[in-house]
């Protein structure tokens, strides 16, 4: 709770130094290099270990999916072998 707090007083901070710049350009590389970039850093790396878990459900979720799908397989070919004989 506390990160975008952080973010967003830091965006601030370097909106603050952007627009002391002397120029539109130096304005908006220092807003980037000193704002966005490290920012965007942040958030990515924050939410490594969600994007981890998330991965992680999939995966369990696709095993048992196909654990599933390969015991309905198997009734399936008992039943047709027992209604033969």
């Amino acid at each position: 709770m506390v990160l975008p707090i952080v973010l967003i007083g830091w965006l601030y901070v370097t909106l603050l130094m952007a627009a002391t710049e002397t120029s539109f350009i130096a304005g908006l590389l220092t807003f980037t290099l000193y704002g966005g970039i490290p920012c965007t850093l942040m958030l990515y790396f924050a939410g490594t270990k969600v994007r981890r878990q998330r991965a992680l459900h999939r995966e369990m979720l696709a095993a048992e999916q196909q654990r599933e799908e390969e015991a309905a397989t198997s009734r399936a070919v008992r039943f047709s072998t027992t209604d033969e004989s």
